[in-house]
């Protein structure tokens, strides 16, 4: 499938409102992002829904912004199975924690899931961006230190290896330590995607946890009603 490219000079294309809500340009107004913009090269590209927009191990030279749309970000794990890591939205940008370093290549196979708009900047254009105004610098320090730190989380729930054990570290970080229910946001098959697993696993463990009585699902809304045996699931992994 095919993309629409459109360059610097089709100003029409470029959200700049929306801009400055992307942590990138936090703080910014539209008319300072546009006049950052003009100084330096960039591109927008369409994608239609379920377009490959990058594999994992593609070189990251540029900084992608999507300015409209969303993507997933997915990966195999040890056993071959596809892994959704998380879904991105607009205006957030991808791959920030990749764009320098030794190993500038995408850790995730990203692709489109909804009919999607990315800016792409040039990593040379950037670092003039960050020259000429202090607040991209401490956006992009602050966005890459949020990264890690999502990283670091995300691979500590990787380490959960029954299903269990999974959704009661999710419930129990959605609840915190003063709720004592979670609306989901998500769907049922999300989850599953979230947790590498099928849904009809998923719907088994959580018909087994209210069985149990730890927990109650009411639609949308999960119920804790044993928090120590949530705990009981995490700690004896």
């Amino acid at each position: 499938m095919s993309c629409t490219i459109c360059y610097t000079f089709q100003k029409t294309m470029v959200n700049y409102p929306l801009l400055s809500q992307s942590p990138v340009f936090k703080g910014l107004s539209p008319d300072r992002i546009e006049q950052l913009l003009k100084s330096i090269r960039f591109q927008i590209k369409k994608y239609p829904k379920d377009y490959l927009v990058a594999s994992m191990g593609d070189p990251v030279s540029q900084l992608y912004i999507i300015q409209k749309g969303s993507v997933k970000g997915e990966m195999l794990d040890y056993s071959g199975k596809t892994l959704k890591i998380e879904d991105i939205n607009a205006p957030r940008p991808l791959a920030t924690a990749f764009l320098f370093g030794n190993n500038t290549t995408f850790p995730v196979t990203v692709t489109t899931t909804a009919d999607t708009e990315i800016m792409f900047i040039p990593v040379s254009d950037f670092l003039s961006l960050m020259q000429q105004e202090r607040q991209v610098l401490v956006n992009f320090l602050n966005t890459i230190s949020s990264r890690t730190q999502f990283l670091s989380h995300k691979l500590h729930f990787l380490s959960f290896r029954s299903i269990k054990s999974k959704l009661a570290h999710f419930l129990l970080q959605e609840a915190g330590s003063w709720r004592d229910a979670v609306e989901l946001r998500e769907t049922q098959q999300q989850l599953a995607d979230l947790f590498g697993v099928t849904r009809p696993s998923l719907a088994r463990v959580i018909g087994e946890m209210q069985r149990d009585g730890i927990i109650r699902a009411d639609r949308r809304i999960i119920h804790l009603v044993d928090r120590d045996k949530l705990n009981h699931l995490l700690h004896n992994e």
